[in-house]
Parts: C-alpha cells; sequence; structure tokens
C-alpha cells in the first residue's frame, strides 16, 4: 500500500512511515523533481518494512 503511495504521492508514503523530517525532505525532493521524490520515498518506505521484521 505505501509503495503505490510512494509513487502517485510520495511525501504522504513517508509521512505515513512515522518520519515527519524526511517527509519534508522528500516533499522538497519532489517539488524540485518528482523523480527523486519518488526515488526517495520507496527507498524510506522500503526501510520501514524492513525494520519492522
Amino acid at each position: 500500500m505505501l509503495y503505490i503511495l510512494a509513487i502517485f504521492v510520495p511525501p504522504l508514503a513517508v509521512l505515513f512511515t512515522g518520519k515527519p523530517l524526511k517527509a519534508l525532505l522528500n516533499l522538497l525532493l519532489t517539488l524540485v523533481f518528482y523523480v527523486p521524490g519518488a526515488v526517495h520515498a520507496a527507498v524510506v518506505v522500503k526501510g520501514h518494512y524492513d525494520s519492522k521484521k
């Protein structure tokens, strides 16, 4: 679910992982150019799922 959000709304996906400062960084990356924001969101979401295991 978060991976789908990471593609369409990257800052929201990062915010749902519980990391508000990374969400602000992601918002900045997404505003500058969309692709770095989406990649950053995917990395943060993957780290979130890895830490839950």
